[in-house]
C-alpha cells in the first residue's frame, strides 16, 4: 500500500449507518437491507453539519448498497459518487437476524471476531475484502478526501486494517450509529486521527 507522502492531510473517514430497527435489538444485519428509524434519520441529519465542520476536499463520496447506508449519507446531505458492493457488512451466513445470546444458545462464548458464521464470510475473507477497499482507494488520497459510508463490524475491521492490525482487532474499535473515523498520517505512518464521532444527542 503506497502512502502519499507529499498529499496534504489526506484523510479517509469511515462512517456507520444510522440506527435500524435491528441495529437496536442487537440482531446481526447483513444482507437483509433494513431501513433506517426515525432516531437513524435524526442521526444522519446531525452528522451533516458535524461532517460539514471538516471542510472535506473534493470529496469522493463511496456507499454500500444497503439502503441505511444511502440514505445515511443522503441526510447528512453528501451525494454518492458510486455505490460499492465491497462495503457491504460482514455475511453472518445462518447467524443473519439472530442476536449474541440467541447464538450463543446454541455456540457458549460466541462472538463474530472469534467463532465462524455458518454460511457466511469468515475474519480473513472479510478482512480480504477490506484489503481490497484500501487498496482502491489510498490513490485517491492524493488529491482528495475519501468518505465511507458502511456498516458496523466492517467499518471496524477497516480501521484495524488501515493501522496493521488484523480483522479480528476490530474488536478494539467501538462504532456508534452515525458515528465516523478520521484516518490519516503522520509523517507516513498510518494513524487514527478521531475515532467513533458522533454529533447526535439522545
Amino acid at each position: 500500500m503506497i502512502t502519499p507522502m507529499n498529499a496534504p492531510d489526506p484523510r479517509l473517514i469511515v462512517m456507520r449507518h444510522g440506527e435500524t430497527e435491528w441495529s437496536k435489538s442487537g440482531q446481526h444485519t447483513g444482507y437483509s437491507d433494513i431501513p433506517l428509524t426515525d432516531v437513524g434519520e435524526a442521526q444522519a441529519k446531525a452528522a451533516g453539519p458535524e461532517l460539514a465542520t471538516l471542510e472535506l476536499r473534493n470529496p469522493l463520496v463511496l456507499s454500500s448498497p444497503r439502503q441505511r447506508a444511502i440514505r445515511t449519507a443522503e441526510l447528512a446531505g453528501l451525494s454518492i459518487e458510486r455505490t460499492w458492493d465491497d462495503l457491504v457488512e460482514w455475511d453472518y451466513g445462518e447467524y443473519e437476524g439472530l442476536t449474541t445470546p440467541q447464538i450463543r444458545e446454541v455456540v457458549p462464548d460466541w462472538t463474530v471476531w472469534t467463532h465462524p458464521c455458518p454460511g457466511g464470510e469468515t475474519a480473513a475473507q472479510v478482512q480480504a475484502r477490506a484489503d481490497t477497499v484500501l487498496a482502491e482507494v489510498m490513490p485517491q488520497l492524493a488529491d482528495r478526501d475519501v468518505i465511507l459510508f458502511g456498516h458496523g463490524h466492517f467499518s471496524r475491521v477497516l480501521i484495524a486494517r488501515w493501522i496493521g492490525l488484523t480483522a479480528v482487532d476490530g474488536v478494539r474499535f467501538g462504532m456508534a450509529a452515525a458515528a465516523y473515523s478520521i484516518l490519516s498520517f503522520e509523517r507516513g505512518v498510518h494513524q487514527v486521527v478521531a475515532h467513533s464521532v458522533c454529533a447526535w444527542q439522545s
